[in-house]
């Protein structure tokens, strides 16, 4: 895939080459697939490497899929669900930096997927409820985000008003995210 997004200073290619589409070819992944996307992650630095991370999956069309489909929330049930696994990122919240270090290995995840020529997206659209449910999660664990991984597909699948927004979108200028020293100048950021 060509982009257009160009880094402020040089970084390695991967960073500017991955995104996060929603059209997706309706195929299962391989359980090694899954695997291997997972073991990238499990890479992940964290806090006194406690590794506070779990991932739970779903192979399109497996005995699981049905119960992971009532994960996402309705918008997200729109694209999500031509995906080729869904992914549960889920960490123990005994550990002081849960969700830090799960973010971070769901970057790794991320950038695995992308080397192996699969998409990836992460939503934080999921119902809450459901996944416990589904799940059967213990109290200690919380759900950090639903992961929809497969082949990329062709925006021309999607409803009109995601098939619009299926570009790899732009990033802050640098200058607005770095400072050298204090930051109280910083205004409050909003979605």
């Amino acid at each position: 895939m060509t982009t257009s997004r160009i880094a402020t200073v040089a970084i390695a290619p991967q960073f500017l080459e991955r995104s996060s589409p929603r059209a997706f070819v309706p195929e299962p992944l391989t359980t090694t697939q899954v695997e291997q996307v997972v073991e990238a992650a499990r890479w992940a630095p964290s806090a006194s490497n406690l590794q506070p991370w779990h991932f739970a999956y779903a192979l399109r069309g497996d005995a699981h899929w049905a119960a992971f489909s009532t994960i996402p929330n309705e918008f997200n049930r729109r694209w999500c669900l031509n995906a080729g696994a869904l992914i549960v990122v889920l960490s123990d919240t005994s550990a002081g930096m849960h969700a830090f270090d799960s973010g971070c290995a769901w970057g790794f995840m991320a950038l695995q997927a992308h080397a192996m020529g699969l998409a990836s997206h992460a939503m934080a659209g999921i119902e809450a409820e459901a996944a416990r449910q589904v799940l059967r999660l213990p109290a200690h664990m919380q759900v950090q985000a639903l992961v929809a991984v497969g082949r990329r597909g062709d925006a021309a699948t999607l409803p009109e008003d995601l098939a619009s927004r299926e570009t790899p979108t732009p990033r802050k200028p640098l200058h607005e995210i770095l400072s050298a020293g204090p930051v109280g100048h910083l205004s409050k950021t909003t979605a």
